[in-house]
């Protein structure tokens, strides 16, 4: 039991001799108690911020059987390139024979958001399957926009999209356009 002792006598400084009177006692006991339940109730009514992620699935890396390769048609594929100062360079088709593009946006809902929603209504009219995309983050890309590409993908609903790796004339490209400086 918890409690608080006062000095209730007076000093022995002479005079008269008087009896000791007894202090008054407090029990803090019912407020140490009250304390623990605060804590408590705070700690089991607080929810922690969960961090928000995206689940990407990335495919295993089998390199080895060519057999693996998973064939797909030129008019299904959306290529961007991510560049240097926030902008993407886009095309659709095979990189040395495109069917449209090459052509430079920004980020966002004035860049590439209305290319990616024009393309994901059109190819599964055109083909009657849907729009994969392929992501391609060049060295001179930052990460944040990997994550805003990504953004974009949830966004507008891209069911079908990939991370790859960026291609020497994909470079030489985006250097011509002046996307790879620092």
């Amino acid at each position: 039991m918890a409690e608080l002792n006062q000095d209730g006598g007076g000093g022995s400084k002479g005079g008269k001799v008087r009896a000791k009177k007894q202090g008054g006692r407090v029990d803090l006991t019912a407020m140490v108690d009250l304390a623990f339940l605060l804590i408590t109730f705070f700690m089991l009514t607080t929810s922690l911020n969960k961090p928000n992620a995206m689940d990407v699935a990335m495919p295993d890396k089998n390199e080895d059987n060519p057999e693996d390769r998973l064939e797909i048609a030129d008019t299904r594929t959306l290529t961007l390139l991510l560049g240097s100062n926030n902008r993407i360079e886009w095309y659709m088709g095979e990189f040395g024979n495109p069917i449209e593009g090459p052509e430079i946006v920004d980020y966002g809902k004035d860049g590439i958001r209305p290319v990616l929603l024009r393309k994901l209504e059109q190819v599964p009219q055109q083909t009657g399957q849907g729009l994969i995309v392929v992501i391609r983050p060049s060295e001179k890309s930052t990460h944040r926009n990997l994550v805003d590409i990504l953004d974009e993908m949830n966004i507008v609903g891209a069911k079908q999209y990939m991370i790859g790796t960026i291609s020497e004339p994909e470079i030489e490209v985006l250097e011509r356009d002046g996307l790879y400086n620092d």
